[in-house]
Parts: C-alpha cells; structure tokens; sequence
C-alpha cells in the first residue's frame, strides 16, 4: 500500500483534522464537517481513519532493540497530581555519565510515537524521559479517540508542575550528567517553550510548532533554543514573529526555522501530514544542537 501524504487530502479537510485534533470540533462535528471532501468512494469515517496515526508501520527502533535499555519510572511530584511516570530509555552500554532529555508528548499522552522518539534518542547517545500527562487519569489508553477526551480533563497547573517535577528528577538523575534539555511536538512544544521560562539552568529547548509563551515569560529565558515551525500552520506560526521580538528585546539565544510547504506535526512519522524532507532536516539539527549543548 502506498503511503499517503498530506498532499492526498483537501487542504481544508487537513485544517477540520486539525481543529478535531486539538479539541476545537467534536468527532461528530468533523465528520459532518468532512464529507464534503472526501474522496469519490471514501466515507467521512475513512478519512478520518486515513488521517489518524499508524503506530507500528513508523516505529524506527522496536521496544526489545538489544542497543537500548527502556523501563518506567514512578517518582512524587507534590505540586502536581501527587504522582508522576516517566518512560525512560537509554544506550544499553555507556561509557560514563550522559546528557538526559525530557520529552514531551503531544496532546494525547505518551503514546507509542513518543515512546519511539524516546528510543531515538537512546540510540543517539541520550538519556531520554518521557512523561505521560495522563497517568493520574489511568495513563494513554491506547486509542486516540479515548486519550483525546481525557487530556481535555487535566488541571493545566498540576499538569505542569509534573513536568517540572519531571525535569528535576531528571536533573539528578545518577547516570546523566546534570545537563537536561527537553524537546517537544505540538502540546510538548509548548511545555518546552514552559519549561524555558521556568527552569533557568535548563541547558537546551528544542520547541515543534509549540504554543509560545507571553513576552514578559520569554524574558525569563536563559535556555539555548533552537525552535521548529510548519509554514502551512496557521495557528502556530502566526505566532512566532512576536515570540521572536519578545526573544531579541531579551537577548535570548535561539536558532528558528520554518519548513516550507508543510503541515503542523510534519515531524510525527505517523499520520499523513508527516514530511520525510522536513523531519530527517529538523531531527538531525536537533541532534546536533544538544550534542553542542549537553555535552560540553
């Protein structure tokens, strides 16, 4: 079967999946929405199930790959939900201690995608940590219909002070070297972007099409960032050129680049809206600048 891409679909049906994914339409309400463009004998139903992730065909470094070693871990977060789990994997053989990377996941929780870009970063020399917003909810459910309905049911707050309990655990973590970065996609690019603001020894933020913080939080930024955008994302990128007045009028380093042509979560190799070009472009530049910021 022939993968399809972003370019398969109506531009205005990417833009309905869009709001569906970020709970701005029901499902009822995108399908009603999205008959109109489907395709001549493809139901509303088969568009959407076209466009929804497909988890094992994108899996890049299977759960048992003999070069990492991957577990959970439980930890207290006393400002949050009380509770937080992170997946945790790392270079099943290390030679001293390494950089650790906070990932964060996009609005459904720690799904498989993530778990796999967790396993990446194993592979490429880091300590990775991924969080799951939804465990004090029972954790991602395995459906993104379900884990949709229940990530609009957390305490935004709690929510962050998991993640910020998250990264200092992180930080203290006997096998890394103290040195932590996060990077994030869509929900997780606005932790990261959060993160930035709130944690002022965090070495390095790597934002994908996040929401941006407000001017005065930009200020508080002592992190390196080195920040991606989708140019076909509205939503997000009309963002960015505030952002990075806010950035400059604080003297805040940061590298940013927008990928020509392409839709929000061009990175996420499972949908159809990812783009090989852009992401293998934006994985290998983030690759290189926490091994510029990490290790040293």
């Amino acid at each position: 079967m022939t993968r399809k891409t972003a370019n398969d679909f109506h531009p205005q049906a990417l833009k309905l999946f869009d709001q569906y994914v970020h709970g701005q339409l029901s499902r009822r309400d995108f399908l009603q929405r999205v008959a109109g463009f489907a395709a001549a004998g493809v139901t509303a139903e088969g568009l959407l199930a076209a466009l929804s992730p497909r988890f094992a065909e994108a899996t890049q470094v299977k759960v048992d790959d003999a070069r990492i070693k991957a577990h959970f871990v439980e930890f207290p977060s006393p400002k949050g939900y009380g509770k937080a789990r992170v997946y945790l994997a790392q270079p099943a053989k290390a030679k001293g201690k390494l950089p650790t990377v906070l990932v964060a996941h996009e609005n459904r929780g720690l799904n498989p995608h993530i778990e796999d870009i967790a396993r990446r970063l194993a592979l490429a020399g880091f300590i990775a940590f991924a969080p799951d917003a939804l465990f004090p909810l029972g954790g991602y459910p395995g459906d993104e219909d379900k884990a949709r309905e229940l990530f609009g049911k957390l305490d935004q707050a709690k929510t962050h002070e998991d993640f910020l309990a998250a990264e200092d655990y992180l930080k203290h973590l006997p096998e890394g070297n103290g040195k932590v970065g996060v990077v994030g996609f869509c929900y997780g690019g606005g932790i990261a972007n959060f993160l930035a603001t709130r944690v002022s020894d965090l070495a390095a933020a790597v934002p994908f099409y996040g929401a941006q913080p407000s001017a005065e939080d930009a200020a508080k930024i002592k992190a390196q960032l080195q920040l991606h955008y989708a140019e076909k994302d509205e939503r997000i990128t009309s963002g960015w050129p505030a952002y990075e007045q806010a950035l400059k009028a604080a003297g805040v380093k940061y590298q940013a680049y927008i990928y020509p042509g392409v839709e929000h979560g061009f990175n996420n190799d499972t949908t159809p809206r990812y783009d090989e070009a852009a992401a293998k472009l934006a994985w290998q530049r983030t690759i290189e600048f926490f091994n510029k910021h990490l290790r040293t």
